[in-house]
């Protein structure tokens, strides 16, 4: 049962958390009924995310039998069979389809859970084989996220929101996408075709290019007249340390620590990152839910 459950990917459902940071950033996030709505979304997500990822590894099982760590993979590794696996995406997608429309019976939030599924089936059969526009897919994918947790939450949403999401998404396939590259450096089998597109010189330009930009992106949103007026406060700017603090620490963690790795590995392991996830959140939170907290009021 453990490599049916390893076939669905569950770690990587953190990455539909993104669905609740429209009513988070809102000051919407202890609302009852959205938080109910908000699980079926996440749960949707969930189901075709896994189901994409049965499809991605059935047409890698090649390649990643040649992975040092892809090649543990239930499909991989012929722990599931193929059929199997096959079958149990079809009724992912069923079933992601379903608590959609739970989550939001006038069907907005089906049709982006579509697009997602769409564009992430066009990225399993090819386009994940163009350098950069593999990436590009990838952090559309999270704009997705964001985008459905505004439609089922019936929240309006911050360009600044979109544009730093999208972003940051990108800042991590970076990331992914180098990770990848020394991995097939170093075991010599040629793992991704789209690593033809890329080097290291240039992977670790962008990474510097693109932590600079998040940096500006989240200040300017915090300072920005229009969510000042939204959110009711000017504060939002003291979580800027937050932000700078975590970026600066996956870049100590690549460059210096030489502990490259993807994205999502380094937030599970890295206790500096967590601590300052958690750090971020309850900056935030304390300003936006707990407005009188006496060291506001001074």
């Amino acid at each position: 049962m453990k490599y049916y459950i390893k076939l669905l990917r569950p770690k990587d459902w953190a990455k539909n958390m993104f669905l609740f940071i429209p009513s988070f950033f809102a000051g919407h996030f202890f609302v009852f009924h959205k938080i109910e709505i908000l699980l079926a979304g996440f749960a949707a997500f969930c189901c075709m995310a896994s189901s994409i990822y049965i499809i991605n590894d059935y047409r890698d099982i090649e390649n990643d039998r040649k992975h040092p760590v892809k090649s543990k993979r239930p499909l991989a590794s012929g722990k599931v069979p193929a059929g199997i696996a096959i079958t149990i995406s079809i009724l992912l997608v069923l079933l992601g389809g379903f608590l959609a429309w739970l989550a939001n019976p006038d069907g907005w939030f089906l049709v982006i859970l579509g697009a997602y599924y769409i564009m992430n089936l066009a990225y399993c059969f090819g386009l994940k084989n163009i350098a950069i526009l593999d990436m590009i897919i990838i952090a559309l994918g999270f704009v997705l996220r964001v985008k459905g947790g505004a439609i089922i939450a019936n929240l309006e949403i911050s360009s600044w929101l979109i544009i730093m999401t999208f972003l940051l998404a990108l800042f991590m396939a970076i990331g992914k996408r180098r990770d990848d590259l020394l991995l097939q450096d170093s075991s010599g089998a040629s793992m991704r075709k789209s690593l033809s597109g890329y080097n290291l010189s240039f992977l670790d330009t962008m990474l510097g290019l693109f932590s600079a930009i998040i940096i500006v992106a989240y200040i300017n949103y915090t300072v920005a007249p229009d969510s000042i007026l939204r959110l009711g406060t000017y504060r939002l700017y003291y979580t800027s340390i937050f932000v700078i603090a975590g970026i600066m620490r996956y870049l100590q963690v690549v460059f210096v620590k030489k502990d490259s790795g993807s994205p999502t590995d380094i937030l599970y392991k890295d206790r500096f990152i967590q601590v300052t996830i958690v750090l971020w959140i309850a900056c935030f939170f304390t300003i936006l839910y707990l407005p009188q907290t006496p060291i506001f009021n001074k």
